[in-house]
């Protein structure tokens, strides 16, 4: 809540006259009413809509403490959307994590992605996926997906103050992340799950299966 409340008041530093928090991990119910920003509106709970409430009336939007795609060796926490089933997701041949996916939804309504904040694996795979013109926040410095340096929180705040406010002046200079449509996806995943004491090894080496299909837009690549 504390990285979340920076990243909107860094946001209303850069002259934001509207801000909504979208709480887009796993059962949408993570934030913590009693230490909600009130410069903010938030969208959480279950049953979404098709693209988490978000329009077109939108000029940008943020990723705030994002992880690194599933095997990336200096990841913290690594995975996409499943740890336990190894997921994998290709679109049109490039393979994506969680922060390309929320980028692409993101691009169906005209919404340029300004920052993103995470360990340093997660914001090397942002300038990749999204060029030079977006910021990036690194908190930690990943060894392994369960180890890490890390700031202190309260510094850690600090710099998601400031580059949410220095993301506000790029708004010009940030386009849609886009695909070609129709978007080909591909999904690989263990046969199994995995228990929580499997080694990434064993995981590897455990059978998976593939899934393929094809998305007619964007707000489809999670369910193809």
């Amino acid at each position: 809540m504390g990285d979340i409340n920076a990243a909107v008041q860094g946001c209303l530093d850069g002259g934001a006259t509207h801000v909504a928090v979208l709480d887009g991990h796993g059962h949408p119910l993570n934030v913590i009413p009693e230490e909600m920003h009130p410069g903010a509106e938030y969208i959480c709970g279950s049953g979404m809509p098709i693209g988490w409430g978000m329009d077109e009336t939108y000029d940008c939007g943020m990723q705030v403490g994002c992880h690194a795609m599933n095997r990336t060796p200096d990841g913290v926490l690594y995975h996409t959307q499943s740890h336990a089933t190894d997921a994998r997701y290709w679109y049109n041949d490039r393979e994506c994590g969680e922060i390309a996916q929320g980028a692409l939804v993101m691009g169906h309504f005209g919404i340029p992605m300004l920052m993103v904040t995470g360990d340093e694996a997660a914001c090397r795979e942002a300038r990749e996926f999204f060029g030079d013109h977006v910021v990036t926040v690194a908190v930690k410095k990943g060894f392994g997906r369960q180890s890490c340096r890390m700031v202190a929180p309260e510094k850690a705040r600090q710099m998601i103050r400031a580059g949410a406010q220095e993301a506000m002046g790029r708004i010009a200079l940030c386009r849609p992340f886009t695909m070609e449509l129709p978007i080909r996806a591909r999904v690989e995943a263990l046969v199994t799950p995995a228990l929580d004491s499997a080694t990434p090894a064993e995981i590897e080496a455990a059978p998976h299966r593939s899934h393929e299909g094809v998305c007619q837009t964007a707000l489809g690549i999670y369910s193809f």
